[in-house]
């Protein structure tokens, strides 16, 4: 068809075959097995030229629409090869948003200004399948290092220690740094769900000799602080879930040993066609200081 539109413009065989680098015979032969499969003539001679017919003139349009059509699919392409354009599907949990996720898409809108993003927030276990079957680009986890899972790469950014959360006036809030055996005794606020979160602060507990008296459970680091400050326990929550302090508390570092988040960006093995994606890894990877 877009030989059949170099005919019509151009006003004869003669020139389209020049314009194209065809020669005049390969011209006429596409033509013949368009009007073949048009069943009516395309074109009909005036003088030395050529003229279309009516059905040659709709269908010279058409060509022209497609043509449109392909150059504007071959600038899209160029776009999203670039990182001009495309869409980010990203997952995170709640206490990343604000000190991870923020930062690192504001640095990637001055790189790629032109991309979308799709936020969504899970539990940092929940996204692993949405990346693996590709309904995410990257998620941000909590995962122990050196655990692996198959189609995800793991991009390591940061552990977020836990900290010791008292009330105030406790017997131990004088002071600075607490062994994690000083709190073996007391009944314990548990802040996370099961699940990796959970998990580092009852294998730190472990690690110093003793399990956790659970006697109040919330999934929410601000319940959690407040459970704490009305005395019914004392509980360990990450640093970065603790941007938001209760006045009612205080907090401490703990060692032997200071448990630990392992904070991860996973993102599938397979190679990405967006710029835009590893644009938002390095900016991932300078807002945690890796």
């Amino acid at each position: 068809m877009q030989v059949l539109r170099a005919v019509v413009t151009s006003g004869s065989i003669t020139a389209a075959a020049t314009n194209l680098g065809y020669t005049p015979s390969a011209v006429s032969q596409q033509v013949a097995a368009l009007e073949r499969q048009a069943g009516l003539p395309l074109l009909e001679r005036v003088g030395r030229g050529v003229r279309p017919t009516e059905a040659g003139r709709l269908l010279s349009e058409h060509a022209a629409v497609i043509s449109r059509h392909v150059a504007e699919a071959e600038t899209a392409l160029a776009d999203l090869r670039s990182g001009r354009t495309g869409l980010l599907s990203i997952r995170y949990f709640a206490t990343a948003g604000a000190s991870l996720i923020a930062p690192a898409l504001a640095q990637l809108r001055q790189q790629h200004p032109g991309i979308r993003v799709d936020l969504r927030m899970t539990d940092p276990e929940d996204p692993l399948p949405d990346v693996v079957q590709g309904r995410a680009d990257l998620a941000l986890v909590v995962r122990p290092r050196g655990r692996t899972h198959e189609g995800v790469r793991f991009v390591h950014l940061l552990d977020d220690p836990y900290r010791a959360v008292l009330p105030l006036g406790h017997r131990l809030a004088a002071e600075e740094v607490l062994d994690l055996a000083d709190l073996a005794d007391e009944p314990w606020v548990r802040s996370d769900r099961p699940g990796p979160c959970l998990d580092a602060v009852v294998e730190g507990c472990a690690a110093a000799g003793f399990s956790p008296d659970f006697v109040a459970e919330s999934e929410d680091y601000a319940t959690a602080q407040g459970f704490v400050a009305a005395g019914l326990g004392v509980g360990l929550i990450p640093a970065m879930g603790l941007t938001n302090r209760h006045p009612g508390v205080v907090v401490r570092a703990v060692r032997h040993p200071e448990p630990g988040r392992a904070i991860h960006a996973a993102v599938r093995e397979a190679p990405s066609a967006q710029p835009a994606l590893g644009g938002l890894l390095a900016a991932l990877r300078e807002v945690s200081g890796r």
